[in-house]
């Protein structure tokens, strides 16, 4: 029986923090599955998916005790969330916008109003070179229902989101009065030209 583990770590950045865990993992018997690591702050910070021999699954949780001092390990038991499971198609937005407090929060609540799920999110804040200001930078990998991505994309608008790129996993998107069809299409919030209700999809094609 093999046990999958979640690990949870972080510590202040320096050389070779990857390999003092891998080497733990390694010799433990685990194998290192995927991952999510990043510097942030001075900080390096993120998440392991680890799966170990289920009778070396104590000796494994021991072993990376000893990390802490030079990386923090929290250690948990993998779930799967039973409603989330084939419940739609995952597709990646990219999100641009003039940053300001709460804007994470506005974008993720229109996605939360709809019973959509984030699957991965990565953002960032830049200067804006030309108008000034600062611009929030965000891609999300969501698990969304093909129905519902003209409803979302329309909400993001509402919140002070710009622009967005949809790339659709399964689906095309089709779109009237010129617009660009395809598995990808790019949209100007402010662009009068589009048409938010225009925007469909559909099954098959695209991708």
């Amino acid at each position: 029986v093999t046990t999958t583990l979640v690990l949870s770590v972080i510590g202040n950045d320096r050389a070779g923090l990857v390999k003092a865990l891998a080497d733990v993992i390694e010799q433990e018997g685990g194998n290192w599955e995927r991952s999510h690591l990043s510097e942030l702050a001075g900080k390096f910070a993120g998440i392991v998916v680890v799966t170990v021999p289920g009778e070396r699954a104590d000796g494994l949780r021991a072993a990376l005790k000893p990390l802490h001092g030079l990386l923090d390990v929290a250690v948990h038991d993998a779930t799967v969330a039973e409603d989330l499971v084939d419940s739609g198609q995952e597709v990646r937005v990219e999100l641009l916008g003039n940053d300001r407090p709460g804007i994470v929060g506005a974008v993720s609540g229109v996605l939360a109003q709809h019973g959509l799920s984030v699957a991965e999110l990565v953002s960032t804040t830049s200067d804006a070179p030309m108008a000034g200001g600062r611009l929030f930078e965000a891609i999300a990998v969501v698990t969304v229902p093909a129905g519902s991505v003209a409803e979302v994309v329309r909400g993001c608008r509402d919140k002070g989101v710009h622009g967005l790129v949809v790339v659709t996993g399964g689906f095309a998107d089709t779109a009237t009065d010129g617009g660009p069809t395809g598995g990808a299409s790019a949209h100007d919030l402010g662009d009068p030209r589009w048409s938010l209700d225009l925007l469909r999809c559909r099954g098959g094609g695209g991708g």
